[in-house]
């Protein structure tokens, strides 16, 4: 038996939800004193609303180890983690800890085998990868073969994503009030990506919200090497029209094994903010 477990960044689609193999363990999102837990009950609207009108802007704190131990917990003898990347969060060391704490509790029983993958991403990032690992699991595969098997797969992943707002980056300190001024008034949405290492970098920009997301959409289309072997997935906050756009435009450009499209949770909300759009393949 297997369990694979995610932290509240990666979006699980309905089907995945009901699979019984898969398991969340939530981040902490606060806004202005207002604590709001990342999971069934989070309300994107709301909170879009909630960081609208903050002066500070939202933030995130990542689950414990304890929360992380209890995740472990179970019948399942190989455990795999997905977290969100350990440049942007504390998320992966949590679960390390977690996993240390696990094992000293029960040292003398059974062994379970647990690994804790750094995704380097985020989003529907980790999402794929929990879907790969399932892929893996189902296929027969060791514990050590779906591990080595699945961080090659992460090294092959590219993350991109262009927002709408760079507000929650500015409030957030991570942009100064001049560049977010001048990216706002003159309508610049910059295309971003993330480093091999998990951290966020600009790929470029482009004046308005359509040329950025066709110049995004050109630079996956130059990355992917295999596009008929891989899932490429989509989130996008609170905009599923464009997530269709976009959708629609990949499929003319290149056949891909899969595409999936999902609505941001809780964390992936606060970084993309309303009307931004993630994408991994």
């Amino acid at each position: 038996m297997y369990k694979i477990v995610i932290d509240s960044c990666g979006e699980l689609p309905e089907e995945l939800k009901q699979d019984g193999h898969f398991t969340t363990v939530s981040l902490e999102l606060e806004v202005d004193g207002y604590r709001i837990r990342d999971d069934e009950s989070f309300n994107q609207l709301d909170f879009l609303r909630r960081v609208k009108a903050s002066l500070k802007g939202p933030k995130s704190s990542c689950p414990s180890p304890e929360e992380y131990m209890k995740a472990y917990e179970g019948e399942a003898e190989h455990v795999y983690v997905v977290t969100l990347s350990g440049k942007l969060s504390g998320s992966y060391n949590s679960a390390v800890l977690g996993k240390n704490l696990y094992e000293e509790e029960h040292e003398g029983e059974a062994a379970k085998q647990i690994y804790i993958f750094n995704s380097k991403s985020a989003s529907i990032g980790e999402t794929i990868i929990g879907m790969k690992i399932q892929e893996y699991e189902e296929a027969g595969l060791s514990f050590e073969e779906v591990v080595e098997k699945t961080e090659n797969y992460i090294s092959s992943m590219n993350t991109f994503f262009v927002l709408e707002t760079l507000e929650t980056l500015r409030k957030n300190g991570r942009l100064s009030n001049l560049k977010a001024f001048l990216a706002n008034t003159l309508n610049i949405k910059p295309v971003m990506g993330s480093t091999k290492e998990g951290l966020i970098c600009q790929l470029g920009q482009a004046r308005g919200m359509k040329k950025a997301l066709d110049q995004m959409i050109s630079d996956i289309i130059e990355k992917t090497k295999d596009c008929e072997n891989r899932v490429l997935a989509i989130s996008h906050c609170n905009c599923p029209e464009r997530a269709a756009q976009v959708k629609a435009k990949l499929e003319n450009l290149a056949k891909f094994k899969k595409i999936i499209v999902i609505n941001t949770a809780g964390v992936s909300s606060m970084y993309a903010n309303d009307g931004g759009v993630i994408i991994a393949v």
